[in-house]
């Protein structure tokens, strides 16, 4: 069994700063891309970075020179930099990654987070 669990989220005002945080754990033998979602109330769950294992990140282009997602790979973490939050970044915020375990090591199954709530106001 493998699991994602998120820590970081809280309140902030806008122009503000958090660092989201994702550690994977369980019997793990490999992990490829890693990502982060966000779903705001009433909205459905959309994108917000990815980071492939070994390639170029990519991101929503509201969240573009604000945020930075990048990854610890010894430590099967990812993480989430977010500046100059707005009001509109508020949101649950979900962990993403595409994670192979020892026994199946080529078998790479998609698993989530429990997610973060993020919240930006004055």
């Amino acid at each position: 069994q493998v699991q994602l669990v998120e820590s970081g989220g809280g309140v902030v005002q806008p122009g503000g700063s958090l660092r989201l945080s994702c550690a994977a754990s369980g019997s793990i033998f490999s992990i490829n891309d890693m990502g982060w979602y966000r779903q705001a109330p009433g909205k459905e769950r959309e994108l917000v970075a990815v980071i492939p294992k070994g390639g170029s990140t990519h991101y929503a282009d509201s969240v573009k020179g604000r945020f930075t997602i990048s990854r610890d790979n010894a430590k099967n973490t990812v993480y989430l930099q977010m500046n100059s939050l707005k009001p509109e970044d508020t949101a649950i915020y979900y962990c993403n990654a595409f994670i192979s375990r020892n026994l199946t090591p080529w078998t790479f199954l998609e698993v989530w987070g429990q997610g973060t709530l993020v919240t930006v106001s004055s």
